[in-house]
Parts: C-alpha cells; structure tokens; sequence
C-alpha cells in the first residue's frame, strides 16, 4: 500500500532512466510507495532524450529525471550526457545521476551548467530510502543533493587549487553539508549548533567567496561550485 507523499505539494512526477531492469523496478516501487508517480522508465540515454522530449510536447514534462551515469550501448558517460542535453533543451527540469562510485569528471560536467535542480548520488545512497525519496524531491523543486563523498572529493581538489584556503575549518564542514542540499536548521541539527552560528558561518563563507547579496538565492550553490571556474 503506497504510503503517499507526506505533503500533496510535495507529490513530483520521475522518469527513471537505469538499464539493469531490477534496480529500475526497484526505485519505481521505491518512489510510488511514497505517493510520487514515475510516468516513464527507459534503458538508454537516446530513449531518456527522446522520452523527456515525447512528454514535453504534450505538456507533460516531468520534475525530475533519475539517471545512471553509465549506460548502453558504451556503459561510459551516456546517462551524464543525456543528462546535460536535457538541462540545456529544458532548464525546469530536474537532474539527479546516479554511480557506483564517485567520478570527479561527470559530476564536474553536471554541475558546470545552471546551479538549480542537479544532483549527483552514489547508488549506495538509495538505500537510505528517506535519505534518497528527499533527494529526488529536493531536485525535482530545483534543489541541489550531492552526495557526501563527491562533495569531499570535489573539495578536497578545490583546496588544493587555493580555492577555499581562506575558509576555517568549521566553514569548510557547513559549505560541504550545504553542498548536500541541507538547509541552515539541518545544518544545525547536524553540528549540535545554534541556527544562529550556522547562518554567521554561512555568512563568512558568502563573504569570502566574494558572492555579494545581489546574488540571491544562488549564493548556496554558488558558494560550492566557486572552485569549479577557477
């Protein structure tokens, strides 16, 4: 019995593009037990372009598109560049890819476009159902979710490249969980610190970055994407 999703406006509409048939079965129960409906499921990048694309031409494009990084026929970069191909044909469209392991050259070329509605997760990662539903959730309403080690790896190469040398340590941790996707009061929760300290770490970091309040809402992302255009 579907649980449904826990708010109606919560409800978003997924197309799954996987080539193992077992795991693309599997989130789509994962998914709908939860209330959101999955309209679509394919095995390729070129029938993920070409299904985005059926829908869209008859009003119906969906929130977000859950891909794998490595699909037929080479098993290389398709679902990453179907992915991009989609950003670019329908910026409203959400993007969440999924890999066996963290590939600093796709989630690089992913997150090199537009700052909203992306995200990169290892597939360890679905088995944390709520962990993985909020995520799909989060992209598809134009948020970001990366996973924890691919934003310690993208970081990890950005200090070395001076990027962050101004950061403190603890400014370092609250940009890498808001690299996650997590709000202020998660970020909070999750350090054992006042929602205050957060939003004056979070503050430092806008600061020194050079990202001005003219930039807005974009700050976040653009706080850990700062280093990939240096």
């Amino acid at each position: 019995m579907s649980r449904g999703a826990e708010n109606v406006e919560d409800r978003v509409r997924v197309v799954i593009a996987e080539d193992s048939v077992l795991l693309r079965e599997g989130l789509t129960r994962l998914l709908t037990d939860r209330g959101h409906d999955v309209v679509a499921g394919v095995g390729d990048g070129e029938a993920l372009v070409k299904t985005v694309a059926e829908l869209a031409a008859v009003g119906e494009l969906p929130d977000v598109v859950v891909a794998d990084v490595r699909m037929p026929p080479t098993h290389t970069d398709e679902g990453v560049r179907a992915s991009v191909q989609l950003r670019a044909a329908h910026p409203g469209l959400g993007v969440l890819v999924l890999s066996q392991y963290v590939e600093e050259q796709y989630a690089t070329e992913l997150l090199a476009g537009s700052s909203h509605g992306v995200g990169y997760l290892l597939k360890d990662r679905v088995a944390e159902v709520r962990e993985f539903v909020d995520a799909v959730v989060r992209v598809a309403k134009g948020g970001t979710a990366l996973d924890p080690e691919v934003v310690a790896q993208l970081l990890g190469r950005s200090r070395k490249q001076d990027v962050l040398t101004g950061l403190t340590p603890r400014e370092r941790e609250v940009l890498g969980l808001m690299a996650e996707g997590r709000t202020n009061s998660a970020i909070a929760a999750r350090l054992v610190v006042s929602h205050g300290a957060v939003e004056k770490h979070v503050s430092n970091i806008f600061q020194k970055l050079g990202l001005s309040p003219s930039d807005g809402d974009h700050r976040r992302v653009l706080a850990v994407l700062t280093y990939l255009n240096s």
